[in-house]
């Protein structure tokens, strides 16, 4: 006796439907259908977006971009021109006060010379009375020793103001600081060598402020007049 097929199907009692039933398919399908909508919408406003950026947008901001570079080049060439400038002022600003500065020491030094050499005037005087006033007794040497202190205490004040007295004896003539007077024709100096100072000279920190008058020496051979040894000697200031 032949088995009759069962025809029944066998399922899954915890399966509330079957696996490929049409409910399944249609819910699948709506849910499939809704992503694509949603990913078409996306793409459509994305497109609608870059096509707003790409036509008014960008266009508008390049155009911003390219007048801030432009304002940027004007600024930077301002500022290189205000600093050219600036760089001009302090040069100049700064050669005005030594200029100023230079000018202001030449005339205080110029105003300090002309009150000085009113006061070389009264030295010349002591320095000839020590060299031709001989004390003859106690009296008349205590009057020496007492003017020669005033000549002594003018002599420390003009160091200290930065006069020094010149020394040139032995020097070769120098018109810078020399002032010639006298030829004594010899042949025991060189020629054109200062062998005597008549009024000392002075100067003032490094510029003369008096020329020492002096006796140059000039050789034997050229004497005029052989018995003489000096030729005439005329002062530019009285000596005594």
């Amino acid at each position: 006796m032949s088995a009759e097929p069962n025809n029944s199907v066998i399922f899954d009692e915890n399966q509330e439907s079957f696996p490929n039933s049409p409910e399944s398919l249609t819910t699948e399908s709506e849910a499939t259908v809704t992503d694509e909508a949603k990913t078409v919408t996306n793409q459509a406003a994305s497109s609608e977006e870059f096509s707003l950026l790409g036509g008014m947008t960008i266009d508008a901001l390049q155009e911003e971009i390219d007048t801030l570079k432009q304002q940027l080049e004007e600024q930077t060439q301002q500022v290189d021109a205000y600093k050219k400038r600036y760089i001009t002022l302090a040069a100049e600003f700064d050669n005005f006060r030594k200029r100023t500065a230079k000018e202001k020491e030449e005339l205080e030094t110029k105003i300090k010379g002309k009150t000085l050499m009113e006061i070389l005037g009264v030295v010349d005087n002591f320095e000839r009375a020590r060299t031709q006033i001989k004390p003859a007794n106690d009296g008349e040497m205590g009057i020496h020793k007492s003017y020669q202190g005033v000549y002594k205490i003018l002599v420390e004040s003009l160091k200290r103001l930065g006069v020094s007295p010149m020394r040139p004896e032995g020097q070769p003539f120098d018109p810078t600081y020399h002032e010639a007077m006298m030829r004594e024709y010899t042949d025991e100096h060189p020629e054109g060598t200062v062998v005597e100072q008549l009024v000392r000279g002075y100067t003032l920190g490094e510029d003369v402020l008096r020329h020492a008058l002096v006796k140059v020496a000039a050789p034997k051979e050229t004497d005029p007049n052989a018995d003489q040894s000096e030729s005439s000697y005329i002062p530019s200031q009285e000596l005594v």
